[in-house]
């Protein structure tokens, strides 16, 4: 019996795991000089589009434990970048929002984070971005047995 094998010359997910970890080494890069870590400036960014989400909500949108992110909300806490009530407003959770200080904050994050962005998809036109990002989410939806929304397949 032939052994199925991956042809990492040929893989998309091998490829995409690729640019995944370059993009997060050129977002930590970015970020450095700003005191964040990616994971940091994702919390700031999902707070500024969404403000009041829980401890959970923000861990999943960050792709961390649950512990992880009451770790770093506290932190934040701490150093004046969120806010959260002292007791739960329903049930056990705290949302979160940012500060002035955060915003300002994310701000810088996000100009910087954007500049790695623009750098990763410079050969692209804007047609071409929207068609990466077009696959890249019907890739997402796939894995997670979600229909896409796209008629065409």
């Amino acid at each position: 019996m032939r052994q199925a094998r991956i042809d990492l010359d040929r893989s998309v997910g091998y490829v995409l795991k690729e640019a995944a970890s370059a993009l997060r080494a050129a977002m930590e890069d970015a970020l450095r000089p700003l005191g964040m870590t990616v994971t940091h400036y994702s919390c700031l960014e999902l707070l500024a589009q969404r403000p009041g989400m829980s401890n959970s909500e923000l861990a999943r949108g960050t792709f961390v434990t649950r512990q992880s992110m009451n770790t770093l909300l506290q932190q934040l806490e701490r150093d004046g970048i969120v806010t959260r009530p002292s007791t739960p407003t329903t049930g056990k959770v705290l949302p979160t929002t940012l500060t002035e200080a955060g915003r300002r904050q994310r701000e810088a994050a996000s100009a910087a984070v954007r500049q790695v962005e623009l750098r990763m998809t410079r050969d692209l036109d804007e047609a071409g971005r929207a068609a990466a990002f077009r696959l890249l989410r019907g890739m997402v939806a796939a894995l997670r047995d979600e229909p896409t929304g796209d008629a065409t397949g």
